[in-house]
């Protein structure tokens, strides 16, 4: 399971680019593969971006060059588009209404569909981005100023975003109405300040104040904060608890509740559905490290380090006969050996998506010492597909979609298997059914719609309708 994407923005601060990149370090964990921020002191807009990390791509020098009180980020993980500057965000352009710019999280199911019906009408776009085609269909909208503008172009995709727009005087925030991805509202001074998760405020010593709705857009200036429900949210929403088993950070407060504390009622859901006998529980660090805590406090078995991660990993070199001796995951990951040697371990992970990389951690477990092995995961199996920001394999790539758990086990050659159930993840937050879980039971709450108004060029379908997403 991959990264998302991380977005931010602030109106009404001096130094409004250091302030973005210190939220994009924050969010760093959302997308590693490029970084930007977009400034405008109220007369000019000034860019840059490049592929990399935050502290990779921003200097000293840079970060002054970007003037002004008002700025929008963003981190990028690819779920549309390849991995390349072009595809980049903020994304800029320049319109009958001046220059905006976007930086968006998510996935727009319809948004092949819509970008072929604009090219055939002489459209050009310079990017593989989804977020391009809002850009477009803000500039092709006949509204009478730039925040109905937006909202009109909304109302036209289907699909996930959470986005803040910049324009020279002003940031807008807009969320879907089906609420997918998060999107918080902070408050530094007399600043106004959004985020995907709110780590970023933290580190800003800012307030978090609450989240953008679903179906909300907010326009934030310097003087001023207004609020419009453009969109009746969807009953019941669909927000994504992968948000809570893996992308968000433990100290990270989003959808309303505070991301450490719902893992930790997954561990002890965890052990209450599954216990076994065994000298300790350990994690596969980082995101499962508060999942296994949760499991040894219920369990009454002792929480030990027997992963240790390496988090300055970076790029490898790897050559393909080289990653057949699995260096990956040693690069990745070292056992603790004199405290896996002869013990019989839990291990508890947030997920399994293909298994390779588990079969993988499971041998260098064994090879430690470890006399069983008994794994344990705070997701229920994953049998389908993502298309509204995750970036999962196709449904025939997931382990879960092939294989029974048994098989699962036999092919991990661990002593048991378990999965959280769904019915007990769900118990472990509140407003339980306003929840996405297709990518547990392959009940997609949008791309049916879209297929059925014949917009078979949506992401998931491909003009195929593979995997029966739409069926």
């Amino acid at each position: 399971m991959k990264e998302e994407c991380g977005v931010f923005g602030i109106v009404g601060s001096g130094g409004a680019a250091a302030l973005s990149y210190l939220g994009l370090y924050s969010l760093q964990h959302r997308g590693q593969e490029s970084s930007g921020i977009i400034t405008s002191d109220g007369e000019s807009m000034y860019e840059h971006k490049a592929m990399g990390l935050v502290s990779e791509v921003f200097t000293e020098e840079i970060l002054k060059g970007l003037k002004g009180d008002i700025a929008i980020g963003h981190n990028r993980y690819s779920t549309t588009g390849m991995s390349r500057l072009v595809n980049a965000q903020p994304f800029m352009v320049n319109c009958k209404i001046g220059k905006i710019a976007i930086a968006h999280n998510g996935n727009l199911i319809n948004a092949a569909f819509l970008r072929a019906g604009m090219e055939k009408k002489g459209s050009i776009f310079r990017s593989g981005m989804d977020s391009e085609v809002i850009l477009h269909l803000i500039a092709k909208s006949r509204k009478k100023n730039i925040t109905e503008m937006i909202i009109d172009a909304l109302r036209q995709v289907e699909g996930s975003y959470s986005a803040v727009f910049l324009l020279e005087d002003r940031v807008i925030a807009a969320r879907d109405p089906h609420g997918f991805r998060p999107l918080c509202i902070g408050k530094l001074d007399d600043s106004v300040v959004f985020a995907s998760e709110s780590c970023a405020f933290d580190i800003l010593e800012a307030e978090y104040t609450g989240e953008v709705a679903p179906g909300e857009i907010c326009i934030a200036t310097r003087d001023r904060f207004e609020s419009i429900q453009f969109s009746e949210p969807a009953d019941p929403l669909s927000k994504c608890i992968f948000e809570y088993i893996y992308f968000s950070r433990p100290d990270s407060r989003v959808f309303g509740e505070n991301v450490d504390k719902v893992r930790r009622k997954i561990g002890r859901r965890l052990s209450q559905e599954s216990p076994v006998d065994a000298d300790m529980v350990i994690s596969v660090p980082d995101s499962s490290n508060t999942i296994a805590l949760g499991y040894a406090n219920q369990s009454g078995i002792p929480f030990e380090l027997g992963l240790i991660r390496n988090h300055y990993v970076g790029r490898t070199f790897i050559q393909p006969e080289q990653a057949a001796r699995d260096w990956d995951i040693r690069i990745k990951f070292n056992p603790v050996r004199g405290v896996l040697e002869g013990r019989r371990i839990i291990v508890v992970d947030d997920s399994i998506v293909r298994g390779s990389t588990m079969k993988k951690l499971v041998a260098m477990l064994r090879g430690a010492g470890a006399s069983e092995i008994h794994l344990r995961i705070g997701s229920p199996l994953i049998t389908h597909s993502c298309y509204f920001g995750i970036d999962t394999p196709t449904t025939g790539e997931l382990i879960a979609s092939r294989y029974s758990l048994e098989e699962i086990r036999d092919f991990l050659e661990v002593e048991s298997l378990a999965y959280i159930s769904l019915e007990g993840l769900r118990s472990c937050v509140k407003e339980r059914e306003d929840y996405c879980v297709a990518c547990f039971s392959g009940d997609y709450p949008l791309c049916g719609e879209a297929v059925e108004r014949g917009e078979r060029g949506c992401q998931g379908c491909g003009g195929g309708n593979r995997s029966g997403f739409g069926e």
